[in-house]
């Protein structure tokens, strides 16, 4: 297992809650306060576009987002290698998403992504593999990270990127992955991480098919611009979706593979051209954004119960994927 300690941002600090991605007023020095505590929640948006050879089977990027107990969200990047093989690589990204939504109130595993990466990846039969990355809030605002490959994670702090997870691969354009074969990667390989989020701060993630294609201030500027995470998810996916498609673009896809070595033909360097271009991918988005919520002295007090209730009775997780332009959950 690698572990990363690259996480040493400010300890949790909650204040009143916010429904936009701007920062909250303050609360009025007036308002009546009873005996409560704060708790911290994500605020999640997601959006899919699927690469535009794969749109009519929804492509093969598969997520599950969930706001019980803090929030949670995954993203599979099914490998598209296994198309050679006859098998849909979508499948298996499919059914790991669908196992982790089910496990996640699994008991054994007690808010650790890493264990439900484990049991979700126990649980699914398909023949395949994928990237994934699995990020869970608890209620103190510690985020944590289990991450398989390439799918990636950023946090942003007051317009600046504050946090990121790095990818994990063998080599240039291959990277670590979840499978059902024996020499695959399993959930102790993961990239496990946490990072201590403050109110305010914006979770961006998503498969290799967004940071592939855009780079780190233009997702700072869509933040900054966008009313509510799932409009600045969409802005991303879209702007993503525009590199991908640009041939003249020079892409962080294009700049890191010439970085290891990859160009064009040298006859072509000569007449003045390179690699250049986006590359066309699934794109899945998922920003959320930190907020708190009060609880009353008397609702902690009976803490057990109502959390028991909430698991039993909360919000659905929704699975999804793309299918002929409309979300499938």
């Amino acid at each position: 297992m690698v572990a990363s300690t690259a996480s040493r941002l400010s300890p949790p600090r909650f204040s009143t809650p916010s429904p936009s991605l701007h920062p909250p007023n303050r609360r009025s020095r007036f308002s009546p306060v009873r005996a409560a505590k704060l708790e911290a929640v994500l605020s999640i948006g997601a959006h899919l576009i699927p690469h535009p050879r794969k749109a009519a089977s929804g492509g093969e990027d598969a997520f599950f987002a969930n706001s019980d107990a803090g929030g949670v969200f995954a993203i599979a990047d099914g490998v598209s290698g296994w198309a050679e093989k006859n098998v849909n690589p979508a499948l298996f990204s499919r059914e790991l998403m669908r196992n982790s939504s089910n496990f996640l109130n699994d008991e054994a595993v007690s808010h650790d992504p890493q264990i439900l990466l484990m049991k979700a990846h126990a649980a699914t039969s398909s023949i395949g593999s994928a990237t994934v990355i699995i990020a869970m809030l608890e209620k103190t605002g510690t985020l944590k990270i289990a991450s398989v490959g390439d799918c990636g994670l950023k946090v942003i702090r007051k317009g600046q990127v504050m946090f990121s997870i790095s990818p994990q691969e063998h080599y240039f354009d291959c990277p670590y992955q979840i499978s059902s074969e024996a020499e695959g990667q399993t959930y102790k390989d993961a990239l496990v991480c946490s990072v201590n989020l403050m109110e305010g701060d914006i979770i961006v993630s998503g498969s290799d098919g967004l940071f592939d294609n855009i780079f780190d201030q233009e997702i700072v500027s869509i933040i900054s611009e966008s009313p509510s995470v799932d409009e600045a998810a969409k802005a991303l996916a879209e702007l993503a979706r525009k590199h991908s498609v640009d041939v003249r673009f020079d892409s962080p896809y294009s700049m890191e593979a010439r970085s290891r070595g990859f160009d064009v033909p040298w006859w072509k360097k000569l007449l003045g051209g390179k690699l250049i271009g986006g590359k066309m991918d699934d794109i899945t988005v998922v920003v959320a954004q930190v907020k708190t919520v009060v609880v009353p002295e008397d609702e902690v007090q009976g803490g057990d119960t109502e959390e028991q209730k909430g698991n039993e009775q909360g919000a659905a997780a929704v699975v999804a994927y793309k299918m002929n332009d409309e979300e499938v959950a």
